[in-house]
């Protein structure tokens, strides 16, 4: 069956200042390609994400693909596995660019999930 539209939407996108300042007092989940810091908010609404890529990875070029990239793979990929009532935000590294795309999402849901390589 084909998938809609409806479907492949990403969740709320975290947009003020406050909120990804927010999100630094939770959990952090390090990673080879990017940093996840998680906040649960302590509410049942539905996640929220925001996307961080600092001048130090590159010049804008580098810093939008690494971007695009990562909103794809949490569209299609990645958004499932966010828990209710929680935000994300994720610190993008050069090593996105360079990695195949289905290693990426396999690593952000990994992440988001918050499980380790072996499963735990």
């Amino acid at each position: 069956m084909p998938e809609t539209r409806e479907a492949l939407r990403s969740p709320r996108r975290l947009k003020k200042r406050a909120d990804f300042l927010a999100t630094r007092r939770g959990e952090k989940r390090r990673g080879r390609l990017f940093l996840i810091e998680v906040l649960d908010r302590g509410d049942c609404g539905e996640p929220r994400f925001g996307l961080t890529v600092t001048k130090k990875t590159g010049n804008a070029v580098v810093r939008n693909r690494i971007r695009r990239r990562l909103k794809e793979a949490v569209r299609v990929h990645a958004a499932g596995d966010m828990a209710a009532g929680s935000d994300y935000v994720i610190v993008g590294r050069r090593e996105i660019l360079a990695a195949p795309f289905d290693a990426l999402k396999a690593e952000l849901s990994r992440r988001i999930r918050g499980t380790t390589p072996d499963g735990k």
